[in-house]
């Protein structure tokens, strides 16, 4: 064999070699083991029901001791309104609100009622209002005439309703009434009233008394001492007009004064 190829072996064995002289194979890292990841199991659909449910019932537990028993929404006024004759301070304490009471505890109905009873009232109403308020709204009767009985002096409304004792001077605007048994169901009492409030505000502030012996006997008293026959309650807003006029007339002496002005049939007027 020659000396040429001989070195050619030898270069190919060292290609083939690695340059490490032999045929070894190379060392291996071994790879190391993958770690299996843990999976969280998810709630149980019970679970998560309860907890909704506990967070909940707790949420409601404190909104219902904010409402019902703490002093965040405690009565702190009551306020009234549409008082007249009637001072706040009575309305107050016949409502029977306490102050420090929680609102939603108030019972506005039995607060109403016991105002309702007072005579001078014809309607009241009792709300809340939040956060720390009681309001109180009343209508008071509004008197237009005033009943004798005995020496005892009594105001009433327009309904015929009596409510209110006086002593002193009846308010303006009040007249005499003088009717058998005064009262809201009495027929000759609800004719007079409707005779005086059926006048317009001139006229009416002429008369001085109101009386009626029997639903169709009403008769007005004017301030000249002149009598106005009016008869029944029938046709009261045409009885009204035609008293206007004829009183017109006579102040302005188209007409000649009479003592008695009899309306009771409005479209026959007699003057006597």
């Amino acid at each position: 064999m020659s000396r040429a190829a001989t070195t050619r072996d030898r270069a190919r064995g060292g290609r083939r070699g690695g340059g490490t002289g032999g045929d070894a194979p190379s060392p291996v890292t071994p790879l190391r083991p993958r770690r299996r990841r843990s999976r969280r199991r998810p709630p149980h659909p019970g679970r998560r029901l309860l907890v909704a449910l506990a967070g909940t019932l707790l949420v409601a537990g404190v909104v219902a001791w904010l409402v019902l028993a703490s002093p965040v929404f405690a009565v702190r006024t009551v306020q009234v309104d549409g008082e007249a004759r009637l001072s706040a301070e009575q309305v107050v304490q016949v409502a029977g609100i306490t102050e420090g009471t929680p609102l939603a505890r108030v019972d506005t109905a039995a607060a109403a009622a016991r105002v309702a009873a007072l005579p001078q009232v014809a309607s009241v109403e009792v709300t809340r209002g939040w956060p720390r308020t009681v309001v109180v709204t009343l209508a008071e009767r509004v008197p237009v005439a005033v009943v004798s009985d005995g020496g005892t002096r009594r105001l009433v409304d327009a309904g015929g309703v009596v409510f209110e004792t006086i002593t002193g001077t009846p308010p303006d605007g009040v007249v005499p009434l003088d009717v058998p048994d005064p009262g809201p169901d009495d027929a000759a009492t609800t004719a007079a009233l409707g005779a005086l409030t059926a006048l317009p505000p001139d006229v009416r502030d002429e008369v001085t008394g109101v009386a009626a012996r029997s639903p169709d006997a009403v008769t007005l008293t004017l301030t000249d001492g002149r009598s106005v026959l009016w008869g029944s309650a029938a046709q009261t807003g045409r009885k009204a007009e035609v008293l206007g006029a004829l009183l017109e007339q006579i102040d302005a002496g188209t007409l000649d004064p009479a003592g008695t002005l009899d309306v009771s049939t409005p479209d026959s007027v007699v003057l006597r």
